[in-house]
C-alpha cells in the first residue's frame, strides 16, 4: 500500500492513528476519542495486574499468603515511585503547552530532556527500592507470614524501574501530542507477554510471587522498547520525534518539568502516604482482611483507572489550549471532563457494586476463601458507587495543572484527603473499638473525595476567571509555558 493510501485509510478510521487535534473542532467528541484508548489501555493494564493476582491466588503453594504478599506491596511501591512519576505528568504538560503555542524547537528539547530524566530516575529508584523494601514493610506492620514474600516481590519489581520510567515518560510525550492509540497497542503486546510469562513461571516453574514480579519486569521492558522505537520513527517534521544522539538534559526545560512535576508527584506521594497508613491499619486486622482488601482493591482499581484516563485528557487538552490562548475552549474542556468522568464512574461503579460477589470469586475462589470475599464485599459496597467523586477530584486536579497551577491541587489534596484520612485512622480507628473495623476504615474514601473535589473545582473556577480577566487586560498574552 502506498504512503498516501495509508494516510487516507488512517483518516477514515474511527480511532485515528494520527494525533487528535485538541485546539480545534468539537470538544466533547474529541475528548472521547482521545480518552477511550487511554481508558482501554488502563483497563488492559489492570487486567494484566489482575492476572498476576489471580495466577498467584490459584497456583501458588500457599494461595492466601501469596495473595496477601502481592497485595500488601502496592501502596508502598506507589509511595516510593510516586514523586518521580509526577515528573512524567510535568513532561506531558510542558510539551502540550509548547505544541499549543507552536514552539516546536522547545517541544523537541523537552522531549529529549524527559527521556534521559526518566532513565536516571529509574536507576536511582531501583537502588532505593531494593535496599529499603523490607525495612519499610516492617514499618507497615506486615505480618511475619507474608513479609519475606512481599520483600522478594518488591525487589524484583524495582529491578525493572528504569525501563518502566522510560515507558511512562515516552507515553507522556505521546499523550501530549494527542496520540493515545499507540500506547494501547503497546499494552496489548506487553500485557500478552506478562500473562503468558505469569502462567509459565508460576504454574509451570512454581516460582510463586517471584515469577509474577519477573513477568512484570519483562513486560515493562517490551513496553519501553516499543515506545522509544515508535518515537524515533515519527516523521522528521514532528517536534516529538526522538533522536537518540540528541538525548540530554536542557536545564531550562528540566526546571519547567520540575515546576509542574514535583507538586504533581508530591500529591501522589501524599495520597500514597495516606494509603500506606490505611494499608497498615488493614494489616493490623490480619492476613484474611489483607487478602480481601487486595481482591477488592483490584476491582475498584478498574473504576479508578477509567476515571484517571479523563484526568490525563483534561491535562493535555487544557495544556494545549492554554498554550494557544483558547480560554473559551478550556471551559468546554472542563464541562466535557465532568460529564465523561461522572458517566464512566457511575457506569463502572454500578457493575462493581451489583456483581461484587462473582467478581471477588475470581480472586478468591472456593469455600475456604469465603471470609476473604466478605472483607472484599464490604469495601466494594462503600467505594463502588461513590468512585465517580474520586474521578471528579482527579479531573479538577488535571484542569488546574493544565493551567500551570500545580501547587494548588497538591495543597488542597493534602488537607482534603491526606490529613483527613490520617486523622481518621489515628483518632478514630485505633483508639475506639467501635471504629476499629473495615467499614469505618473505608468510609474515609467517599468522605475525602467529596470534600477535595468540591474545594478543587471552586479553586479552578476562581483561577480560570483570573486568567481570562488578565488575558483580556493584557491583550491576549497570558498564556505561555512559564512556571507559576
Amino acid at each position: 500500500m502506498a504512503k498516501g493510501e495509508r494516510a487516507g485509510l488512517a483518516g477514515r478510521l474511527p480511532f485515528r492513528l494520527r494525533d487528535v487535534n485538541m485546539t480545534e473542532g468539537p470538544v466533547l467528541s474529541r475528548m472521547f476519542v482521545y480518552t477511550l484508548p487511554l481508558m482501554m489501555s488502563g483497563i488492559l493494564q489492570l487486567l494484566y495486574n489482575a492476572a498476576d493476582v489471580a495466577v498467584v491466588g490459584r497456583y501458588a503453594a500457599d494461595k492466601q499468603t501469596s495473595l496477601a504478599a502481592v497485595g500488601s506491596t502496592g501502596s508502598l511501591t506507589n509511595l516510593i515511585i510516586g514523586l518521580f512519576m509526577g515528573l512524567s505528568v510535568g513532561c506531558c504538560v510542558v510539551v502540550s503547552r509548547y505544541l499549543g503555542s507552536g514552539e516546536k524547537k522547545n517541544a523537541s528539547e523537552t522531549v529529549h530532556t524527559s527521556i534521559l530524566t526518566g532513565l536516571i530516575l529509574g536507576v536511582i529508584l531501583a537502588f532505593v527500592g531494593i535496599l529499603f523494601s523490607k525495612p519499610l514493610l516492617r514499618l507497615m506492620k506486615s505480618p511475619d507470614s507474608v513479609i519475606d514474600l512481599a520483600s522478594l516481590y518488591m525487589k524484583i519489581y524495582f529491578i525493572g524501574l528504569p525501563v518502566s520510567m522510560l515507558y511512562n515518560f515516552g507515553s507522556s510525550v505521546l499523550r501530549a501530542k494527542g496520540d493515545t492509540f499507540f500506547p494501547l497497542i503497546v499494552l496489548v503486546v506487553s500485557g500478552s507477554v506478562n500473562v503468558s510469562m505469569n502462567l509459565i513461571l508460576v504454574k509451570g516453574f512454581h516460582l510463586d510471587v517471584a515469577g509474577v514480579a519477573a513477568a512484570t519486569v519483562c513486560s515493562q521492558a517490551v513496553s519501553a522498547a516499543m515506545v522509544l522505537i515508535h518515537l524515533s520513527r515519527l516523521p522528521g517534521d514532528d517536534p516529538c520525534k526522538l533522536y537518540f544522539r540528541r538525548i540530554g538534559i536542557r536545564r531550562d526545560k528540566l526546571f519547567k518539568i520540575i515546576a509542574v512535576g514535583i507538586p504533581a508527584g508530591a500529591q501522589g506521594v501524599l495520597f500514597s502516604v495516606s494509603n500506606v497508613i490505611l494499608q497498615t491499619a488493614v494489616n493490623s486486622l490480619g492476613d484474611v482482611a489483607m487478602a480481601g482488601n487486595t481482591a477488592a482493591s483490584n476491582i475498584d482499581g478498574f473504576i479508578y483507572i477509567a476515571c484517571n484516563s479523563v484526568y490525563h485528557s483534561a491535562v493535555s487538552f487544557t495544556g494545549q489550549n492554554y498554550g494557544a490562548h483558547n480560554f473559551g475552549r478550556i471551559k468546554k474542556v472542563a464541562w466535557s471532563s465532568v460529564f465523561i468522568v461522572t458517566a464512566v464512574g457511575l457506569a463502572m461503579g454500578s457493575v462493581a457494586f451489583f456483581f461484587a460477589k462473582p467478581l471477588l470469586s475470581i480472586y478468591a475462589p472456593g469455600a475456604e476463601s469465603a471470609a476473604v470475599r466478605e472483607y472484599g464485599l464490604l469495601r466494594l459496597r462503600i467505594t463502588a458507587l461513590t468512585y465517580f467523586m474520586c474521578g471528579l477530584m482527579e479531573v479538577a486536579t488535571g484542569l488546574l495543572r493544565g493551567l500551570n497551577r500545580s501547587i494548588l491541587p497538591m495543597s488542597i489534596s493534602f488537607f482534603g484527603s491526606c490529613v483527613l484520612r490520617v486523622c481518621w485512622v489515628y483518632f478514630l480507628f485505633y483508639p475506639y473499638e467501635y471504629f476499629n473495623n473495615m467499614f469505618w476504615l473505608w468510609m474515609t474514601y467517599p468522605i475525602s473525595w467529596f470534600i477535595t473535589a468540591g474545594a478543587e473545582f471552586l479553586v479552578f473556577f476562581i483561577v480560570f476567571r483570573k486568567i481570562t480577566v488578565r488575558n483580556r487586560e493584557s491583550g491576549g498574552e497570558a498564556g505561555g509555558v512559564s512556571a507559576g
